[in-house]
C-alpha cells in the first residue's frame, strides 16, 4: 500500500493537471452561464500551462549556459512557450468578457436558456 501512495504523491502535478482539466470541461459544459463558462476555460488554459510546464523542469538542472562543472540542463522553450499561451490566454478572456458585456446590453441575460428564448431559436 505504501508503493501506491508513493507513486500518487511522486506524480501529485499529473494528478492535480487532470483534476483541473476535468474541473474546467465540466464548468464548460454543465453550466449555462457565460461567465461561468469563461471562468471553466480558464481553468481548463491553466491545466494545460502546467501539462506542458511540468516536463520541462529536470531535476538537478541548470539554466542551459557553457561553463565546466555543469552536465545536466533544463530545456527553457517550455517556459518560453506558456509564457506566450498565458498572454494569449488573458487576451481571449478578456474578449470573451467583452462579448459577454455586449451580449448581456442585447439580451438583458448571460444565461444561454434565456438568451435562445429571446433570440428565438430552439435548442
Amino acid at each position: 500500500m505504501n508503493i501506491v501512495l508513493e507513486e500518487v504523491i511522486a506524480h501529485y502535478n499529473q494528478w492535480v493537471t487532470i483534476f483541473l482539466m476535468v474541473a474546467g470541461l465540466y464548468i464548460v459544459v454543465a453550466r449555462g452561464n457565460m461567465i461561468k463558462k469563461l471562468v471553466g476555460v480558464s481553468i481548463f488554459q491553466t491545466s494545460v500551462y502546467l501539462l506542458y510546464i511540468s516536463p520541462g523542469k529536470v531535476l538537478g538542472g541548470t539554466v542551459p549556459h557553457l561553463g565546466e562543472g555543469y552536465e545536466v540542463f533544463s530545456n527553457p522553450l517550455p517556459h518560453v512557450l506558456i509564457l506566450t499561451a498565458i498572454v494569449v490566454g488573458v487576451a481571449t478572456l478578456a474578449l470573451g468578457l467583452g462579448l459577454v458585456v455586449r451580449i448581456n446590453e442585447a439580451f438583458g441575460s448571460i444565461e444561454e436558456d434565456e438568451i435562445f428564448k429571446r433570440g428565438g431559436t430552439d435548442e
